[in-house]
Formats: structure tokens, sequence, C-alpha cells
């Protein structure tokens, strides 16, 4: 099993730079990302400095969010927040020379809470020419862009796989077709669509997958989400790409569940 460590929720208690060889030593090759900076253009020094820590872990880059705002706060992507598409845009670049020089092919663009001040039409619009322009700009070094149905967050409107795959469809008609979804099985779940359908019907496509247990969005084993049977069927129609760990757990114990005894 291919899993890549999201080091963005796992191993917080280390300072960010020092995750992935933590990831590293825990056994994993590969490491996954949210927007590890703190605006949309971060300092050319602090690009380098997450580049040279991926590089000197030793692992694969796999996958990395475009900018999303404030995620403590409560943002959730700016793909579709009117008045900051210029700001995505711009962020766009910085995502393309970071997977560049890291092989990184995945390219998660969280859609964005609806807004009060702007109708869901024009944000839908604006949302459709961002992602159009983010697949542009990730083709150019092979890589995909990713959807994500989300839970937890209400004014989040894209809850199941099939709101995410009716936007993917919208920008394959425009001409962008390097745009799948992200098919993460604690949201998924969490928000009631029917797993194992979704699974059945488009695993084939998924861009990727992610895993958390519910409830608790701990890990495997935690609750009582069939996880690894999700994978499995998923593996059996055609989904050959990582399993991204993307839930809570302390460091000390968070691998624990992945561990098996040798053959001996």
């Amino acid at each position: 099993m291919t899993y890549t460590v999201n080091c963005s929720i796992l191993l917080t208690e280390l300072p960010l730079l020092e995750r992935p060889a933590a990831a590293k030593a825990a056994g994993f090759d590969a490491v996954e990302f949210w927007w590890p900076f703190t605006e949309a253009v971060p300092a050319d020094g602090d690009v380098d400095a997450f580049v040279t820590a991926v590089q000197d872990a030793g692992v694969q880059l796999s996958g990395l969010n475009f900018f999303a705002g404030d995620m403590p706060g409560g943002d959730r992507g700016l793909v579709s927040w009117t008045g900051r598409g210029r700001e995505f845009k711009d962020n766009i670049d910085v995502v393309v020379a970071i997977g560049k020089r890291l092989g990184t092919k995945a390219f998660n663009a969280l859609y964005g809470n609806r807004l009060e001040d702007s109708t869901p039409e024009e944000q839908d619009e604006l949302a459709l020419e961002n992602l159009v322009a983010a697949a542009q700009g990730v083709a150019a070094i092979g890589g995909t862009v990713l959807l994500e149905p989300v839970s937890g967050t209400p004014a989040y409107p894209l809850k199941t796989a099939a709101d995410a795959l009716a936007v993917i469809g919208k920008v394959q008609a425009a001409g962008a077709e390097n745009i799948k979804l992200l098919a993460d099985f604690y949201h998924l779940a969490v928000n009631g669509d029917d797993v194992p359908a979704v699974i059945e019907q488009h695993a084939k496509d998924f861009g990727h997958i992610q895993i958390a247990d519910n409830p608790g969005r701990g890990a495997p084993g935690t609750g009582e989400l069939p996880l690894g049977e999700w994978i499995a069927r998923s593996r059996e129609l055609g989904y050959a790409g990582y399993i991204g760990l993307e839930y809570k757990a302390p460091a000390a114990q968070a691998f624990q569940w992945a561990i098996r005894p040798v053959a001996g």
C-alpha cells in the first residue's frame, strides 16, 4: 500500500519543516501538505526552505494545496471567493514552481465558502474561471487539479462527490481536462454520501484518495468506517494512486495502526 502522510494535520507537534523527515523516519516515502505558508505568494527564501526540507528528508511531495486563505479561521479556499481572483491566480505560479522543483503532480484547489455579499452564480462563474486557470497552469508540469467535497463547514457548497463532479464536468467542458475528484472517504461519509456507490462508479477516475476514520477523524481503526475495504475495492476498480493519511492523532501513536509483524 502506497501511503502519503499529510504533514499539515499529522506530526503537528513538530515545526513544519521537520515533519517530512519525521514522516520518513516513521517509514513513509511520500508526504502531502495543505498550503504550507500564510500568504498566497510567500518570500523566495521561505519557498526554498520548504523545498529543501522535503528534498533533504528524501521523500516525495505527492500533493500540495493551492492557497486556501486562513484555514484555522474557517476559510476553505479562494477558488470561488469574489474579490480575491488575482490573489488565487498569483498563487498558481508559486504552486507550479514548487511542483516543478519537487516533481509534484497533484494539486488540491479548495472551492471556498459561500459569501453573504456575492450570489452563488457569481461565485460559481469565478470558480470556473479560476479552476480552468489552475488546470492550465499545472498542465505545464504534467499536473492535475483536484476538487474535494468537504465536511464540517456548512458554508462550503461541495458536500458530495456529485457536487464536485458537476463542477469538474464544467471545467472539462471549458477545455481543461486535467481536473479530477479528490475522494476523501471521511468527508464523504460524514456528509452522508454513499461511499461504496461513489467507488463503484468513479474509482477508476479518482485523482486522489484521503482517509480518516469516523467518528472523530482519527486513525484507521479508531472508528467505524470500512476504510480497508473501500481502499481495496478502489484498487480493484483501477485506482492506482497514493492513499493520503489525513487524520488527527498524536505523533507518538499516529502510525501504530500501520505496524505489521515481520514474517519469519
